[in-house]
């Protein structure tokens, strides 16, 4: 079976490849590298053996996407290509939605003209904006987001379901918690244009030295040490949720048209604890300072995973030691290619 990776030299992206192509999948990979690097296609390859059929361009162009349907035989997609930054977001608003929901909706309308009838959606648990209860389940009701971001999120799930109603078009939306750490080869992991916006990221570049001061916004949350809780997945536990989503389509063993399910561990950390489990693990003092909050942050959140243990038979494996001893090990590994 083939199956189109959308933002496939992305975070997410590749390592998501690396478990289709491991579980005998077919590959075709679109990305624009607007916020990631060339070089990771070389890297997929020596963790795959494979070299991977890949077009560089935009989404949002629909002669491009064209493109990609009509070259190559498709069975399913999994869109993952979005920008995802909260912080930007609500700085350049217009920015995400033009390119978040210009991008989905012309995947859509291609598969329908190409008879693709299979897709995983890239979700996110920013939908949930502020919840009012703890583990959040699917059921939720989702509330006014709290960034551009998330309302991108949100309204590319109401586009998927729409479809769903409409068409005989099988969807899986995934919503993710917060995904951090590697691969265990370190040749690939997160690897963010610029200053991060992202918590992990930002650890390991201020450990490596590549910054100077690791900011944390806000201090003054309502939680017991008043910094935001996450519920963080390891990457790859979050791609492997991945493949048993195409799957499950593929063997048409969905239960709806269109079904959600959260993908998280089900614990929350605050941005401190994760701080001081980098420091346990990787025995580094890490130079960091309370600073002002940052606009679009929800304060807490972190999944009821029940319906995804339950229906998909996935469950997320790794503890956040690993995540993180993972996350230095790649920021270990590209320190020695600079």
């Amino acid at each position: 079976m083939n199956v189109l990776v959308t933002g496939g030299t992305g975070y997410i992206g590749s390592h998501t490849v690396v478990e289709l192509i491991e579980q005998g999948f077919n590959v075709v990979v679109a990305d624009n590298f607007s916020n990631s690097h060339r070089n990771v296609l070389n890297q997929l390859k020596k963790i795959t053996g494979k070299t991977i059929a890949f077009f560089e361009g935009d989404l949002c162009d629909y002669n491009f996407t064209e493109k990609l349907f009509s070259e190559n035989k498709i069975d399913a997609v999994i869109h993952f290509a979005a920008f995802k930054a909260v912080g930007e977001s609500v700085e350049e608003p217009l920015k995400y939605y033009k390119n978040n929901i210009n991008s989905l909706i012309n995947i859509l309308e291609l598969s329908k003209k190409h008879q693709v009838s299979n897709l995983v959606f890239s979700s996110s648990c920013s939908v949930y904006g502020e919840p009012d209860y703890l583990p959040v389940n699917e059921s939720f009701p989702l509330k006014n987001p709290e960034s551009p971001y998330a309302n991108t999120k949100q309204i590319g799930e109401e586009i998927v379901k729409d479809l769903a109603k409409s068409y005989p078009y099988q969807s899986i939306i995934l919503r993710y918690f917060n995904p951090i750490g590697a691969h265990d080869s370190s040749l690939i992991g997160e690897l963010p244009n610029g200053i991060p916006n992202n918590l992990v990221p930002y650890i390991t570049q201020t450990a490596i030295g590549k910054r100077e001061c690791l900011s944390i916004f806000g201090g003054d949350y309502d939680t017991p040490d008043g910094t935001c809780i996450r519920d963080y997945i390891h990457v790859v536990d979050l791609a492997k949720a991945h493949v048993v989503a195409v799957k499950r389509l593929l063997n048409k063993i969905n239960k709806e048209n269109c079904e959600t399910f959260n993908l998280g561990t089900g614990k929350g950390y605050s941005v401190l604890e994760t701080v001081k489990t980098f420091e346990k693990v990787t025995d580094i003092k890490l130079n960091y300072k309370i600073v002002n909050r940052r606009a679009g942050d929800v304060i807490k959140v972190y999944a009821d995973t029940n319906l995804a243990n339950k229906e998909l038979g996935w469950k997320a494996e790794r503890d956040l030691e690993n995540m993180l001893h993972t996350a230095w090990n790649w920021e270990k590994e590209l320190s020695k290619t600079k």
